[in-house]
């Protein structure tokens, strides 16, 4: 089922207008906590588009937006 678009905002609605999360940016040497995961670092750093963490139990490719993943 392919997902639907998202909804757009209407000048004349009664409601606020939904902000854009803002992106995540990580660089090499961050510690950061993943959900699943547990604490990790960055060891690599594809702009925008993904990062290579390290968790120690292994290394894993998290892809952008990086849900449930934070800078410490």
């Amino acid at each position: 089922m392919k997902p639907s678009a998202p909804r757009r905002h209407l000048p004349t609605s009664p409601f606020k207008a939904p902000v854009a999360a803002p992106t995540k940016h990580f660089a090499v040497g961050d510690r950061v906590s993943h959900d699943r995961h547990g604490l990790g670092t960055i060891i690599g750093v594809e702009d925008g588009i993904a990062t290579l963490v390290d968790f120690g139990s292994g290394r894993l490719r998290i892809v952008s937006p990086y849900k449930g993943m934070d800078k410490l």
